[in-house]
Formats: C-alpha cells, structure tokens, sequence
C-alpha cells in the first residue's frame, strides 16, 4: 500500500509490551479509526522483553505477533531497513521505529518514550510523536462513538476475569494514561 487514508501510526515496542495499552490501540484500529503499523524488529523487542518478564506465556507470543498482523490489514511495514543508517537520534537503538515510520507513510509514532524523538528529526517527515495517552485521547475526542464502542468491546471480551469499568479506570491510571482514564470516566455508562 502507498499509504492509507485514514491516520497511521506506528506503535513502539513500549506500548505493545503492556497488555492493556496494546488491547486497547489494536481496538482502536480493528474499528477502523485509524490505521495501525509495525514492524517485525518491533515485534520482536516487544515480545523478547515480555517473553524476559513472564516466561511463562513466551510460547504463545509468536501465535500473539501472528493474530495482531491478521487483525489489521496492512499492518506490517517492509522495506525500511535501508533508512535506519540515515537517521540520526538520541538512542541509535530507536532509528528502526522512525526508518519504519517513514516507509509506512506514518503520521505519528505513538511511544511512551517521547524524548527519544525529538520534532526536529520527525518534522521533515511530517511525522509526530505522541505519548499513548494523547493518542488514545485524540481517538476518543475525534470520534468518540466509535472510540467508546471499541473501549466497550474490548472490555466485553474481558471475561476471565471480567474487569467492572472502575478497575479499567484505575488500569488505565496506573500505566500512565490519566486523561484517558478520566475521559472515560465521564464516560462510564457508555462502556
């Protein structure tokens, strides 16, 4: 695909490790309110560090990686290995993630580690970097109904255990997305 029409973003490895961030942005995109993209090399760091904490689901992350490049077409940036050495950032561990998002047509890489994109590198690209709370918040604030519905779904699928709306609030607190939390508060009765 030469690019998308709606927003595209790239998720960093930090918000794809946290199973509540990553369940939550792949919501967003299943539903079509913007269009989501990675890479394999993401894939990789995100499952390696989780496979690292909790040893005991590392088998099944591959079949995870699998389910999550099916669940949104397109999802999968190629091709961008050749741009990693032209980018100069504060971590060089990180040019994949901007390489990525330049091959992928990116509007915004959503990280939690904004600092290690600075504008003046992004800007030329025309490409942002948002923390996950301000991403998930412009989702919610831009289209709220289909956003809402999508935070509904994903909580109904939620079912071992079920989780009541307030423990998604105080979830969502404690991975550092207070706006969202709050947003959704105001929310409740539509989740």
């Amino acid at each position: 695909m030469a690019g998308s029409a709606r927003y595209t973003a790239i998720l960093d490895a930090n918000v794809l490790y946290p199973q509540l961030m990553r369940d939550t942005l792949l919501s967003l995109a299943v539903e079509r309110l913007y269009h989501a993209r990675w890479t394999t090399t993401i894939h990789a760091e995100w499952m390696r560090h989780l496979a690292q904490d909790r040893p005991e689901i590392a088998a099944k992350l591959p079949q995870l990686a699998e389910r999550m490049n099916a669940s949104v077409p397109d999802s999968l940036v190629t091709n961008y290995e050749r741009l990693i050495t032209s980018i100069d950032l504060p971590d060089p561990d990180d040019r994949h993630v901007v390489a990525a998002a330049i091959a992928g047509h990116a509007d915004a890489i959503v990280t939690f580690n904004t600092k290690d994109f600075p504008a003046d590198v992004l800007q030329p690209y025309g490409i942002e970097v948002q923390h996950p709370d301000e991403f998930v918040m412009n989702q919610l604030q831009l289209q709220k109904i289909p956003a809402l519905s999508a935070i509904k779904k994903m909580r109904d699928r939620w079912t071992n255990p079920a989780r009541p709306a307030q423990e998604l609030f105080e979830a969502f607190e404690r991975r550092g997305l207070p706006m969202t939390a709050d947003l959704l508060r105001e929310a409740v009765t539509l989740i």
